[in-house]
């Protein structure tokens, strides 16, 4: 296939900027899961845009394509709690919880099933927050302040009482993105979640969206009309709502994220390449991890560790073939790996069509599948 040739307007942010009537922004999910509008683009050739539902996605993707979806589970990361003078405290857990608790050790001062670590994530509160000082945040789960960085970012000792996944389940809220105006409820628990999402990989702190419109019945359609799946896993990061502030998107440096590819989700992906079969990566997510492991190691391997890749015109995607997607924000990092995929103008000339048919955009919103 054809490289996109990138020019000099790719490579800054202001050509990134669209015009979006807030009304487009999804504020809910659609009344059913799956119950989404599907946007067919070709790669490549002339721009003829199909308009379908999201249902009729087996008959428009590439034959005999294998889907690489990302199974990671969203946290209820975000923590609300008070200071001992009273006053309000928020805490986002940006450490992916697997790698927190892999680290823990018995708390000595409580009781046996008392556990604590190391870990980081913002914390936002009226004031002046001081090495040294601890916030309770109920369901047995406190932090106390090691190190403050930049932005909000600390490193501090996390504390829990038990199963850690429990405590932030029955204690914590879903990190709704912040275009949502609203906050989190009962539903958000179940719709900003995959269906696939897998308990042991629980530490996402925001839903690879893509996948949020797959239902059970979709992917036993997959699998009836012989379209493989494979799963790895990207613990979506705060990185993935952070702005890109650098007018040269060049010099703009992602946030790192931790990302596992099992044995069977590589043998799957490279047995694809090596017969000529597609590979569609369902969601940015995906994507990058796809796309992260392979410049790290010149190939698909197994791998658990991080990736800070960043794809905008001009970086060659090795992996995937095709990718099904959300409609991402203006000057996002997101919007430049579409564009990076499939030509900057040329995406935004279907926003701009995504836009006067009444699409809905970002993570809650409706779908496009680039092939």
């Amino acid at each position: 296939m054809k490289e996109y040739i990138p020019d000099e307007t790719d490579f800054l942010l202001s050509g990134y900027r669209y015009d979006l009537p807030p009304e487009r922004i999804a504020q809910f999910p659609p009344e059913e899961r799956g119950a989404s509008r599907l946007m067919i683009m070709p790669r490549t050739g002339e721009l003829a845009l199909d308009h379908r539902q999201f249902e009729d996605l087996p008959d428009c993707l590439p034959k005999n394509a294998l889907l690489v979806a990302n199974n990671a589970r969203v946290l209820p990361a975000r923590l609300i709690g008070s200071r001992s003078t009273g006053g309000k405290v928020e805490f986002l857990l940006l450490t992916p919880l697997p790698l927190v608790t892999r680290q823990a050790r018995p708390d000595k001062r409580g009781k046996d099933d008392v556990f604590s670590a190391e870990a980081h994530g913002l914390l936002r509160a009226g004031g002046v927050v001081g090495v040294g000082e601890s916030f309770d945040f109920g369901a047995g789960i406190s932090l106390t302040v090691l190190e403050t960085g930049s932005f909000g970012e600390r490193r501090v000792r996390l504390t829990w009482h038990g199963d850690p996944v429990k405590a932030f389940a029955a204690t914590g809220h879903i990190p709704l993105p912040p275009y949502i105006k609203r906050t989190d409820d009962i539903e958000d628990k179940i719709r900003y979640q995959t269906v696939y999402a897998n308990r042991d990989k629980t530490g996402a702190v925001a839903a690879p969206t893509a996948g949020l419109h797959f239902t059970d019945d979709m992917r036993i359609r997959l699998a009836e009309r012989g379209f493989e799946w494979a799963e790895v896993t990207l613990y979506v990061g705060y990185g993935t709502f952070s702005p890109v502030r650098s007018e040269d998107i060049r010099h703009h440096r992602m946030h790192k994220e931790y990302i596992e590819i099992s044995e069977a989700a590589a043998t799957a992906i490279n047995r694809a390449k090596a017969s000529g079969r597609p590979v569609l990566a369902v969601g940015t997510t995906s994507a990058r991890a796809l796309e992260g492991v392979e410049e790290l190691c010149g190939r698909v391997l197994p791998y658990n560790g991080w990736t800070d890749i960043f794809l905008y015109p001009g970086r060659k995607f090795r992996v995937i073939d095709a990718m099904l997607t959300n409609f991402h924000l203006p000057e996002s990092s997101l919007l430049m790996l579409t564009s990076a995929f499939a030509g900057r103008e040329r995406v935004l000339s279907a926003y701009s069509e995504a836009i006067k048919s009444g699409y809905r955009f970002f993570s809650y919103g409706d779908a496009m599948l680039i092939a």
